[in-house]
């Protein structure tokens, strides 16, 4: 870490801490003119970018991620906790997974896993929505498949 103040490439760490919102804290002092500061840390954390089924590759946006989600559980009665959660879950999957570009099809399926386990109704409806459901049978078909699990 370069000095701000006389632009020396060395600095010693004197002091860490962890914030509430998540960043460490650090207290330097510059080896060569002793002058103190502080800097903040935080963990790069990135994204994949998003194939989108036409072929575009864009970057992944939470946005859209929860406004389907919460499309889909609009009126539903779900605890705004769990739905953070499944959101959370599914950002930390992407993640690991360590992948730099994943196709939309594979987040939309994550999603429906998630409504899954929050609400069978979402599920429908975000199925409905995600598959392009043209008819009666296809519902009764997913409801069907909802019925035999456990």
């Amino acid at each position: 870490m370069h000095c701000p103040f006389c632009d020396a490439p060395d600095t010693r760490v004197i002091d860490s801490r962890l914030t509430p919102d998540g960043k460490v804290r650090r207290r330097r002092e510059c080896v060569g003119c002793k002058e103190r500061f502080t800097t903040y840390e935080t963990a790069e954390l990135n994204l994949p970018r998003v194939i989108k089924s036409d072929g575009r590759r864009e970057p992944f946006d939470e946005g859209k991620l929860r406004g389907g989600m919460m499309r889909a559980l609009e009126k539903r009665p779900v605890e705004s906790e769990r739905i953070e959660g499944a959101l959370q879950k599914i950002k930390d999957a992407l993640m690991r997974g360590g992948e730099k570009e994943v196709p939309s099809r594979q987040i939309g399926e994550m999603v429906m896993d998630a409504l899954k386990g929050l609400d069978r109704v979402a599920y429908v409806r975000f199925a409905s929505v995600y598959r392009s459901f043209e008819d009666v049978s296809e519902f009764r078909q997913v409801i069907d498949g909802l019925e035999r699990e456990p």
